[in-house]
């Protein structure tokens, strides 16, 4: 089945008159249907265009699969193989409307992704180097943020800031995909969530603070990340995913983990390790540990921890009173503010040297 997707291509002007390398990027969640990438007011457009478009790279974005222009009534929400698809497509569509338009590349391609995209981004040079080196010519990827494990995330004891949002998301597009995840929605969410809950995300104009606000789902002022999952969550469908190994939301979980794959292109993984939202260790760490267990040697690995404590901490090291307004608003922006420009710095470097 064919299904659209929208994106932006995003070219430097002037002075440029040597061919352009093109750098497809995968962005990250958002529980906003409508919100497409191709708009300069967008933040994340904007730091594309600032730290890649305008240093010399043609940057095509994706807006994804269920997302603005795209008429699929759902989002496969870290669905490997359809987030791949998506960016391949993008990177088509942009030699496409780069021979249009007279844009000249250079075949050289860089992948990158924050959050979802991170995991967007690493599934895309899997199945590229796998099966399309000859199109494709991918000559580094910086992979930034993302959750590369979602198996092992399922059976951590820390349950991760954002819950709410990630969850319905991600339970939703498997079942769209696999049709193996429940049978009746209420037999993974509660009562008052569960109705509804199924057409909620993304939707049209919905933000992350007006679906809090208006209680459609669970999340205030001071209500811990477990809180917020017992709120949400059946008991019984977390203690089934804890106990059965053959759980069907684990195996679609499995399905879609990015670990065991050897990249042949330099590979740089950047997140912060006091990251609330995707979990460093579960995620990067492990990404980066499966790499060398294996003898892949092309990946830097870089933790911009240390420099998010000095710029945003509180005389430059990490909040430690939770009960702080200083706590809330660390950790609260972390993901989603502190670190994405510290690692697309460290993404636009190593790209710098492969143009």
């Amino acid at each position: 089945q064919m299904n659209n997707a929208t994106g932006v291509l995003l070219v430097p002007t002037g002075a440029c008159t040597t061919p352009a390398p093109l750098m497809a990027y995968a962005r990250g969640t958002d529980v906003n249907r409508s919100r497409t990438l191709a708009s300069a007011s967008d933040a994340e457009t904007s730091l594309l265009i600032g730290l890649y478009a305008a240093q010399g790279y043609a940057v095509v974005a994706s807006d994804y699969l269920g997302h603005a222009g795209s008429a699929l009534p759902y989002h496969p929400y870290l669905h490997a193989e359809s987030e791949a698809s998506t960016v391949i497509d993008a990177i088509r569509a942009a030699r496409h409307a780069a021979a249009q338009h007279g844009l000249q590349l250079s075949g050289r391609v860089m992948l990158s992704g924050y959050s979802q995209g991170g995991h967007a981004s690493a599934a895309t040079q899997r199945a590229a180097e796998a099966s399309l080196a000859s199109e494709i010519q991918v000559v580094g990827a910086a992979h930034l943020s993302g959750p590369y494990a979602l198996s092992a995330g399922w059976r951590q004891p820390v349950v991760i800031a954002g819950y709410q949002f990630f969850v319905p998301l991600m339970v939703r597009g498997w079942q769209q995909v696999y049709g193996n995840l429940y049978t009746q929605i209420d037999q993974v969410f509660r009562t008052p969530y569960a109705p509804g809950i199924e057409t909620l995300l993304p939707g049209a104009g919905a933000s992350f603070t007006s679906l809090l606000a208006s209680g459609a789902l669970p999340g205030g002022l001071g209500e811990t990340p477990t809180q917020v999952r017992d709120a949400l969550m059946q008991p019984a469908y977390l203690q089934d995913i804890a106990t059965r190994d053959d759980h069907p939301l684990l195996l679609a979980a499995r399905a879609n983990d990015l670990l065991g794959w050897s990249p042949r292109a330099p590979v740089m993984l950047c997140g912060g390790s006091a990251d609330p939202t995707v979990l460093y260790a579960v995620n990067q760490a492990a990404l980066a540990t499966d790499f060398s267990a294996r003898g892949v040697r092309n990946v830097t690995v870089v933790d911009v921890d240390p420099v998010v404590q000095a710029l945003h901490g509180v005389n430059g090291q990490a909040p430690t009173d939770p009960t702080s307004a200083a706590f809330g608003t660390y950790y609260g922006n972390y993901h989603a503010r502190l670190v994405p420009p510290l690692c697309h710095a460290q993404a636009r470097a190593l790209f710098d040297t492969l143009r």
